[in-house]
């Protein structure tokens, strides 16, 4: 352990952004929606719906988020998944009606920006696991519909580990950790109220 007290390791602060935004991810997972998709009595319609808030959540990373931050993470282009989310809605025949911001009314710095994007990387991890439950369906279990929650496939553990990778590197460099926090907190926060005010459209 270092002596110096204005430093932070790699892991001690991989752990601390994971301690200080529990609180704010467990309040996202305990939300109906969000239980809804790992329900064994799991309906398209739920799925399609919990697609459709995603496919926004995505939307609102890639648009405003993601411009930000191409110094930092090279292999942004690959991490874009609106395309996953639109083609497994089309093979669902649900049509995405309007549009939100989940992500905006806040002064957006890139360390604020990489926690973020911290929260929207990291739910690909959660979406192999929920893909098991998905798969279920009879319609979905042909490889068809789940590409988004397929995600990276059998390189969701590389790829986490490189974006890990590059965040750490970037706040060793620039001592940002507490706005990379505030910003991880932050997102999880807008994706809670976006999931809790969107009302479900029945198409």
């Amino acid at each position: 352990m270092t002596t110096n007290p204005g430093f932070t390791t790699p892991i001690n602060f991989l752990e601390r952004l994971k301690n200080q935004t529990a609180n704010a991810h467990k309040n996202l997972e305990n939300l109906p929606v969000s239980s809804s998709i790992l329900s064994p009595d799991l309906q398209i319609s739920d799925y399609c719906h919990y697609l459709a808030l995603m496919y926004e959540v995505h939307k609102s990373t890639q648009d405003h988020i993601f411009p930000l931050l191409s110094g930092v993470f090279p292999d942004l282009e690959e991490r874009k998944k609106m395309h996953l989310i639109e083609n497994d809605l089309d093979f669902l025949n649900y049509k995405i009606t309007g549009s939100n911001a989940v992500f905006r009314d806040h002064d957006i710095s890139i360390p604020f920006a990489i926690g973020i994007v911290y929260v929207v990387e990291g739910s690909s991890l959660g979406g192999r696991y929920i893909l098991k439950n998905i798969e279920t369906i009879p319609v979905l279990s042909n490889q068809n519909g789940v590409s988004y929650f397929a995600g990276y496939g059998n390189k969701t553990g590389s790829y986490w580990k490189c974006f890990l990778s590059a965040l750490t590197e970037y706040q060793e460099k620039h001592n940002c950790e507490e706005e990379i926090i505030d910003g991880a907190v932050y997102a999880f926060d807008c994706i809670h109220n976006h999931f809790l005010k969107t009302i479900k459209n029945e198409n």
